[in-house]
């Protein structure tokens, strides 16, 4: 989950809830861009993080009772596990896409080597399966690693103010793609790589005042009850 201190306490948002966000972004793409298994692109960008459910899973809150932001999770072979069995019994593009997410998060990760060798002996059986080269599987995961990362800019407030420009990422194309905040809740992107030129988007929130838990059952608890808050944002042409 992406945790957000703020006045009013935690603002905490789903790693679902941060997917979602990012398939809107991929699905505005320039159509005259957009590659093969489209489809299956936007469902991999929007389950991308799928696994790490905050109303299952048990290392939700530290030692001191806060919520537990995503920068301070490590890996985990149960999750890595699950994450790609959810994806590869979808279609093997989902699992190529999420095959190669889990080498970018922990690829300098020592205790998943042994399953990133694993994951890259798979690979090849997904691309016999679709007849794929690795040059077209590598330019479809930059464009998921791009509304990933603008997906977490986003989410994590992280714009930078008094319109100053900051880089978002590496896109398909490779191409380093800019943004800034032209006003409250707008956004512009340059150069422009979407099909229109200006859309909306948007993502759930829920700010909780509670600022430590005795466990994670009173965690879950809370944020299950407490009513998510649309935010909504604009992003348009520079």
């Amino acid at each position: 989950m992406i945790v957000n201190y703020t006045e009013s306490g935690w603002e905490i948002i789903t790693q679902r809830s941060h997917g979602l966000l990012a398939a809107q972004i991929c699905a505005h793409w320039n159509k005259a861009d957009q590659g093969r298994y489209w489809v299956e692109t936007i469902v991999a960008t929007a389950e991308h993080d799928d696994v790490y459910n905050e109303f299952e899973n048990q290392d939700l809150i530290n030692a001191q009772g806060g919520p537990v932001n995503f920068k301070m999770t490590e890996f985990k072979k149960e999750y890595a596990f699950r994450l790609i069995q959810m994806a590869e019994t979808k279609g093997a593009w989902i699992a190529l896409m999420v095959s190669r997410h889990i080498q970018f998060v922990h690829g300098k990760d020592p205790k998943a080597l042994t399953f990133i060798n694993d994951l890259k002996k798979r690979e090849k059986i997904w691309m016999k399966i679709l007849s794929v080269s690795p040059s077209e599987i590598s330019s479809a995961y930059r464009l998921l690693e791009f509304c990933d990362a603008f997906s977490l800019l986003i989410c994590q407030h992280a714009i930078q103010p008094e319109q100053r420009k900051m880089d978002i990422s590496t896109g398909p194309d490779r191409v380093v793609y800019s943004m800034w905040e032209k006003s409250a809740q707008v956004m512009e992107v340059d150069p422009w790589p979407f099909e229109i030129d200006k859309f909306k988007l948007s993502y759930e929130s829920r700010t909780i005042t509670q600022l430590s838990f005795k466990d994670v059952s009173e965690f879950r608890k809370i944020v299950f009850e407490t009513p998510a808050v649309l935010q909504e944002l604009i992003i348009k042409r520079g």
